[in-house]
């Protein structure tokens, strides 16, 4: 059986912002689907709610904001893709709310992360950021005073997640003594030790290196505060979250001497798109290295991210595959021979199920599959239905109390 779209695929419009890898846009020009509209950069709130309002599947990075407002304008969005790690760009529960299922991409650009921060360890510790200003300015300055070796130093990751945990492994292969903190219980991978505190692990490290996500209890987590227990001439990467750290507070612990170097990928306010004008309070210090939010921008992290969102949206768009959505519960039903697939999302009281089952039965409906997965918002069921009668079970379920969205698959 060749499963295809209720839609003609022809009139499914999907709009790419941002960028994003044209892995992307050739998946869905490959399966078929040939309204398929690539932005560069990204839309405020208002041309988002102008122009989403015929958009089915929605791809995103880390820039745009998808809020409430623009969930109410899109009335046919099936589907939200942030080709990223993160997630904390869209308002989830007001996706969940409008049974929007989000997806990401949390592993594809891990090693990219990973590499990234061990190159920058190697160059704060032997002072490289100092010595190339001087070579720039012409001054020649060859002399190991404050340089060091990565081997036998003790690496701090606060957060030991997908990311984290890929540091650890590395850290450890270059001769580094790995400590890690995180707020839930972690495996440690090789000889990794987990501290018993945040203030355990700052103490101890030579190095810090923060992959922690944004939220409300890692707001400022790295503050005048805790910056105090860092060892005299440590090294700070944050490469998480721009709103993990307090950049004011850092200014004055490498001004003073107490941190030696630092680098930066990530801030609390970031420029639209390229060539706007960018400050931090972390500009024109020599042992700091800026970088612009590029952490996981490799060639291999952008095609992998264009290929795991793409199908992930695929998937939930032609089989109702909801796996990876942090909005809608995880289902994954097989094709069933001589039927036609119904999705119906719902808000999650008791009955709803019932009701369903007992339209479709009072008609004479027959179900061929069906199964039921809820989370605190919504349910999602999925249901095979006999083709003849297809057009039927949707009109009925879509009478049904609590209903959010019904879609006939094929």
């Amino acid at each position: 059986m060749e499963p295809t779209t209720s839609y003609p695929k022809e009139k499914i419009n999907i709009l790419l912002l941002e960028n994003i890898s044209e892995k992307a846009v050739k998946h869905f020009q490959q399966l078929g689907y040939s309204s398929v509209r690539k932005v560069g950069g990204a839309l405020s709130e208002e041309e988002l709610i102008r122009e989403i309002k015929d958009v089915h599947l929605l791809g995103i990075r880390s820039k745009t904001q998808i809020t409430e407002k623009v969930l109410a304008a899109a009335t046919k969005l099936q589907a939200i893709g942030c080709f990223c790690i993160g997630v904390n760009q869209v308002d989830l529960k007001s996706a969940t709310k409008e049974g929007v299922a989000v997806f990401n991409a949390p592993y594809s650009n891990t090693r990219s992360v990973a590499e990234l921060v061990i190159g920058l360890s190697i160059m704060l510790i032997r002072r490289i950021p100092d010595k190339n200003k001087a070579a720039h300015d012409g001054i020649w300055m060859k002399d190991a005073k404050g340089s060091f070796e990565l081997r036998g130093k003790t690496l701090g990751i606060i957060g030991y997640g997908n990311i984290g945990s890929q540091v650890s492994v590395l850290a450890e292969a270059l001769g580094m003594r790995v400590l890690f903190y995180d707020t839930l219980t972690k495996l440690p991978l090789g000889n990794a030790m987990s501290g018993k505190n945040l203030k355990d692990v700052l103490g101890q490290s030579d190095i810090v290196t923060l992959h922690v996500p944004e939220n409300q209890a890692t707001k400022n987590l790295i503050n005048k505060s805790n910056l105090k227990y860092f060892k005299k001439g440590s090294i700070l990467i944050n490469y998480a979250r721009g709103e993990v750290v307090d950049l004011g507070d850092l200014r004055k612990f490498l001004e003073d001497g107490h941190l030696s170097g630092a680098a930066i990928d990530v801030f609390p306010w970031e420029p639209e798109k390229n060539g706007d004008r960018f400050e931090t309070p972390l500009q024109n210090l020599s042992n700091v290295i800026l970088t612009p939010h590029i952490g996981g921008s490799t060639e291999e992290a952008q095609q992998n991210i264009g290929d795991d969102v793409s199908v992930k949206l695929s998937q939930y768009l032609e089989a109702g595959n909801s796996f990876g959505s942090h909005t809608v519960p995880p289902l994954s039903l097989p094709p069933q021979e001589g039927a036609h697939r119904i999705l119906h999302v719902h808000r999650n009281v008791p009955g709803v199920l019932s009701a369903i089952n007992t339209e479709l039965s009072k008609h004479k409906i027959n179900i061929l599959g069906q199964y039921l997965k809820t989370n605190e918002e919504i349910g999602y069921v999925v249901l095979d239905v006999d083709k003849k009668l297809s057009t039927q079970a949707q009109k009925l379920l879509r009478e049904i109390p609590e209903t959010i969205k019904v879609r006939l698959l094929y």
